[in-house]
């Protein structure tokens, strides 16, 4: 910190309490100077040899017969007139950043220029500005923060802007030409090390500048940054950096202290300003977790609309790198629940249309570079149909989150973003549990949301045993297991007798939960097709095959619990269909036992799903 003395007579002022200043000298005072609340006792030459201001209100205040000068609205009050009122009696005054601007407002206010003394104090004070005070980084901030309350006069005298030319350039500078102290934080150590000029050995960092900038306030910050960007030298990623040190630094953690009424004001002009103050490259310089709390802070704060916007338009552009934790968003209404699920959907419809429009439906050419831009897109789309349905596990909690909310939410990520429909299910399951009196078209309509044949085999077995699903869903669940099952068995029995290439090689579901995105759309689709042909083959043939190998094959197939229970229903209506009766009940089963000789029980294949109708829902 630089500094500046001058004069050479020792101090000789006094105080009298708070409010009152003298002199001691041989000589009696002449004239007395009210500064705010406190009175100088001083004498006229000294003043009147340095300042035209108080030549003309000692000449007004001897024509009025008083020797009382009153001045309102002194920059600086009491602190500053005396620093004047000493360098005119040639007193020693020492000047330090933290009383330079005090002092340049309160001279130029008393006229002590050139014109009434040759080295007047605002001669001397800028020779301090220009030579120490510009030139050192932390005394450049240190005026600069000091003149917000010396406004206008700090501007007039355009202290402001030169000391925001000084800091904006040694920000542009290169780091390896970087001698002036600074603060810095080291990665992951709370604690912030002042980096000192002398016997520094190793190169400063790209963001040495970020922690001393966040000690200004607000205002004066935004006009720095918008100096610092101006210069073009500085990277999108280290102007979100300084961005999200700044916020750290002011915006408060606790809800409580966010949206109190006395700091609700601040935070909402901070948030504004550091949403303004955004690189103009939406895909770079700040993490989409960065911008998802600060769509947080906005809309606790009650920041406006176009705010909102600017956030949820950057947000869209890489909303598949944001977390669960960080989708938390608050409801703007009691009303809606405790999330924004709404605007979490609005976000992943944003993605959606994005990514859509960024390949327009494909790629003609397959040349690398579009190759690699496809991959990408694959594994953003991906990365997004996982985020969605952790988020929707999660938020399936809130009691007063409506169905139409959750289904809209779940139905805008593509198809392609769900090769497994495990977390489907689960979110599913979720929002079942904690709603279990919902209609039963609504509970069909939610659970028309997952595809039975992009469950793996663990999401399946659960599904069976699952009292909270329909029960036409459990049959289907059933009816793809039996598939899965007689296709390992026909392969298996393949392989045995030595024709394991006759057939081509059907994948276990648990391999089709290991593959990213399938190779078609319609892949899964076509395998259950060729599931289902391949295990009315197998049946016929175990049929033929005589008795025992049908008991075999049936009795392999173990059900549990419910699963057993809705085959036997289903053997039952089988059984009760010409007289047009039917069971929806879960109650006694006619269906014959499992050990029953294949002369008893005549079993047929099970048709396709899609040609099946029962009469339970």
């Amino acid at each position: 910190m630089k500094f500046m003395k001058l004069g050479s007579k020792p101090d000789a002022f006094q105080c009298d309490g708070d409010d009152v200043r003298y002199v001691i000298s041989d000589l009696a005072t002449d004239v007395v100077v009210h500064v705010s609340e406190v009175k100088f006792y001083l004498h006229k030459f000294p003043l009147l040899s340095k300042s035209s201001k108080l030549q003309r209100l000692v000449i007004k205040a001897t024509e009025e017969g008083t020797d009382e000068v009153h001045i309102n609205g002194f920059p600086g009050g009491a602190t500053a007139f005396e620093i004047c009122a000493k360098f005119c009696y040639g007193m020693v005054v020492t000047l330090s950043p933290h009383n330079v601007v005090a002092a340049r407002c309160a001279a130029e206010y008393l006229e002590m220029t050139e014109d009434v003394e040759k080295g007047n104090l605002i001669f001397k004070i800028e020779v301090f500005i220009n030579s120490s005070i510009l030139r050192s980084w932390k005394d450049s901030i240190i005026v600069l923060q000091s003149t917000k309350a010396l406004l206008p006069w700090s501007e007039e005298l355009k202290v402001i802007g030169r000391c925001i030319d000084a800091i904006a350039s040694k920000t542009s500078v290169d780091p390896a030409n970087v001698t002036w102290s600074y603060s810095h934080s080291r990665k992951g150590m709370s604690c912030t090390e002042i980096v000192e000029s002398t016997g520094r050995t190793s190169m400063a960092p790209k963001d040495w500048w970020v922690e001393d900038l966040c000690e200004l306030d607000v205002d004066l910050y935004k006009r720095v940054m918008v100096a610092v960007k101006s210069k073009g030298r500085m990277s999108p990623e280290l102007i979100g950096e300084a961005l999200k040190a700044y916020a750290v630094r002011w915006l408060p953690d606790s809800y409580d202290a966010l949206v109190a009424e006395d700091y609700m004001r601040r935070n909402q002009c901070l948030v504004e300003t550091i949403i303004w103050l955004l690189p103009s490259d939406k895909t770079s310089g700040c993490s989409c977790r960065f911008l998802l709390k600060l769509l947080k802070v906005a809309i606790l704060v009650g920041a406006g609309q176009h705010v909102k916007e600017e956030l949820m338009r950057r947000i869209s552009f890489q909303l598949h790198k944001a977390s669960v934790n960080d989708l938390l968003l608050p409801a703007a209404s009691p009303t809606d629940g405790a999330h924004d699920v709404k605007l979490v959907h609005n976000l992943v419809q944003r993605f959606v249309a994005r990514t859509a429009m960024s390949h327009n439906g494909g790629f003609i050419e397959k040349s690398d570079d579009k190759m690699i831009e496809l991959n990408f897109e694959q594994e953003s789309t991906l990365a997004l149909g996982e985020l969605v349905d952790g988020y929707l596990s999660e938020v399936a909690s809130d009691p007063d989150l409506s169905l139409p909310t959750f289904v809209e939410l779940a139905t805008a990520v593509p198809e392609a973003a769900r090769p497994v429909h495990d977390s489907l299910y689960s979110a599913v399951d979720a929002y079942l549990k904690v709603h279990p009196n919902i209609s039963k078209a609504d509970k069909k309509k939610i659970c028309s949301l997952i595809d039975v044949k992009k469950l793996s085999t663990d999401a399946s077995m659960h599904a069976t045993q699952n009292d909270r699903l329909p029960l036409r869903l459990v049959v289907q669940v059933l009816f793809f297991q039996q598939l899965r099952a007689g296709s390992s068995n026909a392969l298996a029995l393949n392989d045995s007798v030595g024709h394991a290439c006759a057939k081509p090689i059907i994948q276990d579901q648990s391999d089709i939960c290991e593959r990213r995105i399938p190779r078609h759309p319609n892949s899964l689709s076509k395998q259950a097709t060729s599931l289902s042909a391949r295990e009315v083959e197998h049946r016929n043939s175990m049929h033929r095959g005589g008795r025992n190998s049908f008991k075999d094959q049936l009795g392999g197939f173990l059900l549990q619990s419910r699963s057993r229970r809705i085959f036997d229903k289903i053997w039952s209506s089988k059984g009760q269909g010409e007289n047009g009766k039917g069971s929806e009940t879960s109650g006694s089963s006619q269906s014959p036992p499992l050990s029953a000789k294949p002369a008893d029980v005549k079993p047929s294949p099970l048709p396709p799903l899609r040609n099946r109708r029962y009469s339970v829902s």
